[in-house]
């Protein structure tokens, strides 16, 4: 491979998605941003005045989605690596259909970020006296695009949120799943216990739990759900209930109903 520095754009209308990427870059010295945008028009702009190796790409910006930013290179007779990053699981299999080469779910982790660097560097043109024929390279490519968008449209679907998006007064913020203590139902809204606050988000109890990785959650009433993490302990009660302490000292009593689910931890 050359030993060109790789060049890359960084399109994002979040400026901390922005110094996420920045800083995770920061430590590889073969890497230098030519150029940030904060919406569609903008990052068309920088990709075609900096014609850059690697462009990590957010989906939902303003003027122009990354779709659309695409659309608007397909006159480039060297397009750069697309490596989509975004909240939304829902457009997987489309990031692929349209030649992205990784599609990194927002907040991705350092390891999951070298991945991606990782399918870019593959696809950077290799040194001269190759014998392998270009059709054949294509085909190659292709094969291995296809085998990736499966991949990741299958674990996209099968995949538990990282964080939860919630309205606050005056602002939309997240809560991540990790830090969820407990939740318990209030009317058409789900209320959070989260690092000593509560939060509400609208949703049924049934379809909040189905969104929680069930090795992480137990629900011990139809209107409780705990933290496996958090609990401290349990004490039986009466007819088969259990009180359940958590680490915060917080207690939920259980129902029958989700006895077993409870025996099942103290196997």
């Amino acid at each position: 491979m050359t030993n060109a520095r790789v060049r890359v754009v960084v399109a994002d209308d979040e400026p901390l998605a922005r110094d996420r990427v920045r800083m995770m870059l920061a430590s590889r010295p073969g890497y230098e941003i030519v150029a940030e945008a904060g919406d569609g028009p903008a990052a068309v702009q920088a990709i075609v005045s900096h014609a850059p190796d690697v462009v990590f790409l957010d989906i939902k910006m303003p003027e122009l989605d990354g779709f659309e930013v695409i659309a608007a290179l397909r006159h480039l007779a060297t397009p750069p690596a697309i490596v989509f990053t975004t909240a939304f699981r829902s457009y997987a299999l489309q990031a692929f259909e349209v030649g992205a080469i990784d599609y990194l779910l927002k907040p991705f982790d350092a390891d999951r970020f070298a991945q991606a660097l990782a399918r870019a560097e593959a696809r950077r043109p290799r040194d001269a006296g190759t014998s392998l024929d270009p059709a054949l390279v294509a085909l190659l490519e292709s094969l291995r695009d296809a085998q990736l968008a499966r991949a990741e449209q299958a674990r996209a679907e099968h995949a538990y949120p990282e964080r939860f998006l919630v309205r606050g007064a005056k602002r939309l913020y997240f809560v991540r799943t990790g830090d969820i203590e407990w939740a318990d139902a209030q009317g058409n809204y789900v209320r959070l216990h989260a690092l000593g606050r509560k939060h509400m988000v609208r949703d049924t109890m049934a379809a909040f739990v189905a969104k929680l990785p069930a090795d992480r959650f137990v629900r011990v009433h139809r209107s409780i759900v705990v933290s496996v993490d958090h609990i401290q302990h349990l004490e039986p009660h009466v007819r088969g209930e259990y009180v359940i302490t958590l680490r915060d000292g917080t207690r939920v009593t259980s129902s029958r109903a989700y006895a077993e689910t409870l025996r099942a931890l103290l196997r």
